[in-house]
């Protein structure tokens, strides 16, 4: 699965214009969850988003000389995930297919297991995902917060290649062995919290490079994140200035010595245990 460097997490997000702003300043790659309760405000931005580009009901773009002129519904990666309650045999197909109403899309183009707990059990649940892949109600499946034997597992029931693994990763906590186990399976590391909740800008080899590089601790932790194949982004953030920074933060290329600065970091620190 193809993602941008740069995604738009939203949780907390309760404006659709923050959504609409982020399609119209570049983002491609829109992430919420059950649990955000924010399913359509995103896809109230959404469909925003795609009626100021000039879209039509059928997702084809025309021309109108807007911000976002040319943009599709098949440009947007829209992804959600099923909350632990979702994940009984009986409720992963009713609820996807009710995300994807309140997105206001046909087809969800990433649903995750948002976390291997609750009704999860791997022959019972991904099958149902397979199920919904069959129907094109979902193009691609990933699961959030797994550890590697749970990702072994998941590869091994579903007949759907796993496209991503959702995982807190920032400065002050990743972990080594998801991130190999991503390049040996070949799915994507999507990056939640990469600025660690403000943190990443007390961490001196990350404010030493961004003073190197004349830009912000928040962007080094983006481009920090990014260098590390196969690995993308979703930080959060609701004005359009913020919003702009994030999705050029990809564009910095820090060196072998910064990046080695950071990794360095001994103190780990994760925001959303288990």
């Amino acid at each position: 699965m193809n993602l941008p460097p740069v995604g738009l997490g939203t949780m907390g997000v309760d404006d659709p214009e923050t959504v609409a702003t982020a399609l119209s300043v570049g983002y491609r790659h829109l992430d919420t969850a059950r649990i955000y309760d924010n399913e359509a405000v995103v896809g109230e931005g959404l469909a925003a988003g795609l009626a100021e580009s000039g879209a039509t009901d059928d997702g084809v773009a025309t021309e109108n000389g807007g911000a976002t002129d040319g943009l599709s519904r098949e440009d947007v990666t829209v992804a959600t995930k099923l909350w632990i309650d979702d994940l009984g045999a009986d409720d992963v197909g009713p609820t996807a297919r009710e995300s994807a109403d309140l997105l206001g899309v046909e087809t969800l183009d990433l649903l995750y297991v948002h976390r291997p707990r609750g009704a999860y059990e791997p022959t019972e649940t991904l099958p149902q995902l397979d199920r919904l892949v069959d129907e094109g109600v979902v193009r691609n499946v990933g699961v959030s917060n797994f550890e590697p034997d749970q990702l072994d597992r998941a590869i091994d029931v579903l007949d759907t290649p796993l496209a991503a693994h959702q995982t807190e990763f920032h400065p002050l906590f990743y972990k080594q062995d998801l991130l190999d186990h991503a390049r040996d399976h070949d799915y994507t590391v999507v990056a939640y919290s990469p600025l660690a909740g403000g943190r990443v800008r007390e961490i001196d080899a990350v404010c030493a490079a961004a003073k190197a590089h004349e830009t912000s601790p928040e962007a080094v932790a983006i481009a920090w994140a990014t260098a590390k194949d196969p690995v993308v982004t979703i930080p959060k953030a609701s004005s359009e200035r913020h919003l702009r920074a994030n999705l050029a933060a990809a564009d910095l290329t820090l060196t072998s010595n910064e990046i080695a600065a950071i990794d360095a970091v001994e103190r780990e620190e994760e925001l959303f245990p288990e």
